[in-house]
């Protein structure tokens, strides 16, 4: 994550500040890239530039409805179960944030990435590309249609799998304000093995966990699930942040 500069949080209130004890380590053992990916120095403060401060500009129009619903970005319908992920974007306070631009991307539902470097051998969907993006309404709502991606192996450790996932990255006002992190679903049976669940915090776990919501779930098309994202404060969700590897 990108975020605010890493000093910055010296100076919030106590209130705002994420709870120490639900912050991922910079390195852990059991995740072995985070011994390359760990920083090995403190962050520097750089001077923010105009590029830096005055972007995204999307512009009118430039995301549309079609971008959230990933099962009709192609002619034909993607395997595996159709699913609705929803929720809030909160600030600390709880208020909503809008207009943020929320993206996502994730396996199919063969736990495959359509990405030049994933070789596990199960098949690419031809109607499905794994990304979407949508912003946020007047009230901090996202909404996204897909599919429920599948476990894969990643080669970690012995006989390792990825719980399904979906990776989410948002936006703030600038470039320089970006957070990204990972969704997961509730009871999956992988949590037990996976290094980079398990890098949260006990206590924080369930703050990146969805939760089934069979009210938004649509007769006959699509369960539902619910995961709302706080950006700050107590009840912040788990983030791969700026001094944290990729643990999130």
């Amino acid at each position: 994550m990108t975020g605010t500069t890493s000093g910055s949080r010296l100076h919030l209130p106590r209130y705002l500040r994420e709870d120490d004890a639900h912050r991922t380590p910079v390195g852990f053992a059991d995740y072995r890239s985070t011994g390359l990916r760990a920083p090995l120095h403190a962050p520097v403060d750089l001077p923010h530039r105009l590029t830096e401060i005055t972007g995204p500009l999307l512009g009118e129009g430039r995301v549309t409805a079609a971008d959230a619903d990933l099962t009709r970005q192609h002619e034909g319908e993607p395997q595996g179960q159709r699913i609705i992920v929803h929720g809030q974007v909160l600030d600390s306070d709880g208020r909503p944030v809008p207009h943020t631009l929320v993206e996502i991307w994730q396996a199919n539902a063969g736990g495959r990435y359509r990405h030049v470097v994933d070789n596990w051998p199960s098949p690419l969907d031809p109607n499905f590309t794994g990304l979407g993006r949508c912003l946020t309404d007047a009230q901090g709502r996202y909404e996204f249609t897909t599919i429920k991606p599948g476990a894969y192996p990643w080669g970690n450790h012995h006989n390792a799998w990825r719980p399904a996932h979906i990776h989410f990255s948002l936006f703030g006002t600038a470039f320089t304000q970006r957070l990204v992190t990972q969704m997961y679903f509730p009871d999956d049976p992988l949590f037990f093995q996976d290094p980079i669940f398990n890098a949260i915090p006990e206590a924080a776990r369930p703050l990146a966990i969805s939760r089934f919501d069979y009210e938004r779930t649509v007769d006959n098309w699509a369960l539902a699930f619910q995961w709302d994202i706080v950006l700050r404060g107590r009840e912040q969700t788990p983030f791969e942040t700026e001094d944290d590897g990729d643990v999130a």
